[in-house]
């Protein structure tokens, strides 16, 4: 009777120690939803950024590139970083992007997104610094 007694004490102990790591995985699985620990409150990307075709999705990368230059050209022109100014509304970008690059073809536009990455990449020792000032990099 001990020995049967012992035998169900190691393997209850044993499933236990194997379900544990399952049980500590499935804490860490992350979630879809990502909440950024700097300027929470930012505007969504237009919906048909967020819903463009596969094939087309440099002209989203290009939005995005125009984005991050003219957010990384207005902190350091103004010397401030609220969050307003550091995440503002799409549109700005959204206008540049049909002004400027809506009738290019892919090649134009992947030129363009390296320019505009180029830009921002330029700024963003000085923007980091002012926004770090303030708590908001």
């Amino acid at each position: 009777m001990k020995r049967g007694a012992a035998h169900f004490l190691l393997l209850s102990v044993g499933l236990g120690l194997m379900a544990s790591p399952l049980m500590a995985e499935r804490n860490l699985i992350p979630s879809l939803e990502s909440i950024p620990d700097v300027c929470p409150e930012r505007p969504s990307e237009p919906d048909w950024m967020q819903n463009i075709a596969l094939r087309d999705a440099y002209q989203r990368v290009l939005v995005q590139d125009i984005y991050r230059a003219q957010n990384m050209e207005r902190i350091v022109e103004t010397g401030s970083c609220d969050c307003g100014l550091r995440f503002p509304a799409w549109d700005n970008a959204e206008v540049t992007f049909q002004e400027n690059h809506a009738n290019a073809n892919r090649s134009e536009m992947l030129q363009a997104s390296d320019s505009y990455n180029r830009r921002a990449n330029d700024l963003r020792p000085e923007a980091q610094a002012i926004c770090e000032a303030v708590g908001n990099w």
